[in-house]
Order: C-alpha cells, then structure tokens, then sequence
C-alpha cells in the first residue's frame, strides 16, 4: 500500500470509528412518481427526496425530454461559449428570467458551480462576504473559494448581521449570501430583513432558494416571491432545477449587467459542458405543468403540515419548518442511525443526516414530503413512527 493510500485507510477508519461513514444505496427501481422504490431489494416508500411535486417521472415531461433527445441527441457536445448552446437552452433562459420576474437568466450544470461562479464575480481580495451559519456547502464553499474576507453570522440573526454590515462600512464592497429555505433544517430566511439591511447598510444579496423555488410563493416562484421581493431588493437570485422542478441544472437571474459579467468571467460557467438539450426541453414543459397543475404545489404543503400535527400528537417535535423538508430532531449520531433503519425495516426510507452536514450534537432523520405522496402514505409514515417512539428507539424528550 503506498503512503498516500495508508493515510487515507487511517482517515477513513477514524471517520469509521466516529460513526460517520457514509454508503450509497442502489434504487434498483421507481414509481408511483418516485415515493415507491425497491432499494437493496426491498420495496418501500421513500421520504427523501427533493422532488416536492412529483413531477420527475410527469408524463408531459418525459415526453418533452424524449421527443427532445430523438432531435437534439442526448449530449450538448460542448459549453454554451463554443457550440453548446442550443434553441432549448436559450428558450429556456428566456422562459426561466420571465418566471421568476428578472431580466434574464443564465443556465448552469448544478447549483454548486452557480454559487461559485456568483461569488467569483461579485467578490475577490479585499472585498467581504457574510452568509448565514447554516447555509449549504455550495454558498459556504463560494464564499471561502472567491478571496475574500469571509464571516459567518448566527443562523437567521439579522441584528448580527447588521452589525457586520456596520463595521465594514459603505466604502468596501459587500457581498451576502444566504438560503432562501434552509436544506437541513427546512425553515425559511427572515429575507425582507436581510434585504432591508443590504440596501441601507449597503451590500449586494444572493438567494440560493434552491427549495423554495417551485413551492412557494403566489406562482411558485419561490421564498422571494412569497416575501414579495423585486430585482432592487434581491439583485442575484440562484435556484436550483433537480428539486421541484424534477429535471437538473440551475439558473442565476438578475439584471442584464450582472448576466452578461457571468457569462464572460464566470470559470464554472465558460469551462463546463452545457446541460443536454433534452433536459432543457424537459424543464420548460416542467415549467408548464408547474403553471398548469398549482395544486401540486398545495398538496405537499398540506402533507408537510399534516405530518406536524401528527408528530405533535405523538409527542414528537420536529424543527420548525411549514416547507416539504420536515426534519426530526435525535441528537447522537449513533441513535440517529438506529432510527433510520428501523424506519427502513417497516418500509420506510428516510436516511439518517450527521455530522459533517449537521452540527454535532443535531444529527436528525430528514423527511421530504412530494406532491405524489398520498394522505394515507403520511399517516402509514406516522403509525411508523409511534411505533419507533412506543419501542423507545425514538425519545420524546430528545426530539423535543
């Protein structure tokens, strides 16, 4: 074994021994809209996807995305800057900036790579950026990746945030990020406070509303538009395409200066093959099923809510979210673990999320609720789970 393969057998057999290796499982099959799968040969109803309306498997979409492919292929062959880009994509763009009301929007091949192109445009030595604690790896990453000097304010606190704001001052150039929804603990961001500090303080905003896109507000446009924020309050809007929009890839929105200045400078934009056309043709229908069927967006709230009540009748009490992302809180990881695959056992998938993703001490099972889940599939999950706290695997008091 070479040097650098023994250190790595040492590492992971410390992460092993912390109780925090991870391992894939192989869905071996889908349906019913993706909640019934077979994984390691079992059937079970999966409560953990970032499909809230279950439009993945939509007929209209696979049809667009297939029809899509017998005439484009199903590869772009290149970036979008040498020959790429595709009459899809770009009415895609056009389709995307009309949604979410800004003047145009640029395509990417994931959110992670649209947080780090945003970052290293608007931000570099010298400069500052400020995120929320909780914010996901892709805005954290940015942040640290682009040069400048990086601070984090408490989870949800605009007073802290506020504060930093003051004591950088108006001269340097500030740039904060923050989740629209939060990914782990399904809550929403304070946004018309943290935009009311940007422009009086002052400093340029960025919304990763990768979970709230598709969900909430009036048209399902998102945590921004359901604070009622416009392009002034919010400049850089970033969502996301393989959640509830059941596609992939992702999207920057915002003012013509600001799209134009990533397509030119942006790394992870000019360097990165461009979505399959296909897919491109698959998100816009999706984008008309989402206008078309809004009760889609109405059944996973309900299903979220649903479950809260349930879990409060059983004297359980998960984080504070009214989004499809319901996490319940066990606290070791170990217990977390043991929870999950008792779920697992009476057919239900819901992973067990730990530590590095979570702060220690808050590992959780993270349930996701989708517009294809049934009433009688939430409440058979809530039997489940008065099982599990009836047998002592999960505590009332640690969820508390």
């Amino acid at each position: 074994m070479s040097r650098a393969d023994q250190t790595l057998a040492e590492e992971l057999a410390a992460q092993a021994a912390a109780g925090r290796s991870r391992r894939r499982r192989t869905v071996e099959a889908r349906a019913a809209g993706g909640v019934r799968v077979t994984v390691a040969g079992r059937e079970c109803l999966a409560f953990c996807s970032n499909d809230y309306l279950g439009l993945a498997d939509h007929p209209r979409v696979v049809a667009a995305f297939c029809e899509a492919a017998r005439r484009w292929g199903v590869g772009s062959g290149a970036s979008h800057l040498v020959s790429g880009h595709d009459a899809e994509h770009h009415a895609l763009e056009e389709e995307l900036a009309r949604f979410v009301a800004r003047p145009r929007a640029l395509l990417f091949s994931t959110g992670y790579m649209a947080n780090l192109a945003v970052a290293s445009v608007l931000a570099g030595r010298g400069d500052h950026v400020l995120e929320d604690r909780l914010n996901h790896a892709s805005l954290l990453d940015a942040g640290l990746a682009c040069g400048a000097r990086f601070s984090s304010y408490a989870h949800g606190d605009v007073a802290a945030l506020r504060s930093k704001l003051a004591a950088i001052g108006a001269a340097a150039r500030t740039l904060v990020l923050t989740d629209g929804v939060f990914s782990m603990d399904g809550d929403i961001a304070p946004l018309q406070e943290i935009a009311a500090a940007c422009r009086e303080l002052p400093a340029t905003l960025l919304v990763d509303d990768a979970h709230g896109f598709g969900v909430l507000g009036a048209t399902g446009a998102g945590a921004v538009e359901e604070a009622g924020l416009g392009l002034d309050a919010v400049p850089v809007l970033m969502c996301t395409l393989g959640k509830a929009v059941g596609t992939f890839g992702a999207f920057v929105a915002g003012s013509p200066m600001l799209i134009e200045s990533l397509l030119q400078r942006a790394r992870t934009y000019i360097y990165t093959t461009a979505l399959p056309p296909a897919v491109a043709a698959a998100t816009r229908e999706s984008l008309r099923v989402m206008r078309d069927e809004p009760w889609r967006r109405g059944r996973v709230l309900e299903h979220a809510a649903r479950f809260r009540a349930g879990l409060a009748e059983l004297g359980l009490r998960p984080l504070p979210s009214r989004t499809p992302i319901q996490p319940l809180l066990i606290g070791a990881e170990a217990a977390a673990v043991v929870a999950s695959h008792a779920l697992f056992e009476q057919g239900f998938w819901v992973p067990a999320i730990r530590p590095p993703t979570v702060p220690v001490g808050t590992s959780r099972l993270r349930f996701t609720f989708s517009a294809s889940h049934t009433e009688a599939e939430v409440e058979q999950l809530l039997a489940a789970l008065r099982t599990l706290r009836d047998s002592g695997v999960i505590q009332p008091t640690a969820a508390a």
